[in-house]
């Protein structure tokens, strides 16, 4: 018997998730924003997404998390590879103080 019985969290903890802080630069925080928001749509209309959330910190508006949820890893490399991403990345980064993307698989069935 699985540790998850419900479809949905068995659906959320297959795949490939990668975890994405961003801290935008003094200033830069709606710009940022903006970059996160354009990509959502498309991001999901990928056939290798899952689900593309991004969050913004309550108690400091520059600090952002994005949840990306892949059906593998290959997912995430036409994603890193799609042209949305490649048109808003280097503009993101030059906004951000920070970022750091770090990739997880479920270990848990």
């Amino acid at each position: 018997m699985s540790a998850y019985d419900d479809s949905t969290a068995a659906n959320l903890n297959t795949g490939f998730v990668v975890s994405v802080r961003i801290v935008a630069k003094e200033g830069e925080a709606d710009a940022v924003a903006d970059i996160l928001k354009s990509l959502v749509r498309p991001s999901m209309a990928e056939p290798g997404m899952k689900f593309f959330m991004p969050y913004r910190s309550p108690e400091n508006p520059s600090e952002f998390f994005v949840y990306e949820l892949y059906e593998d890893r290959a997912g995430w490399d036409a994603h890193n590879a799609s042209p949305h991403f490649l048109n808003a990345v280097d503009e993101l980064v030059a906004k951000a103080a920070s970022r750091e993307r770090i990739p997880f698989i479920p270990f848990v069935a």
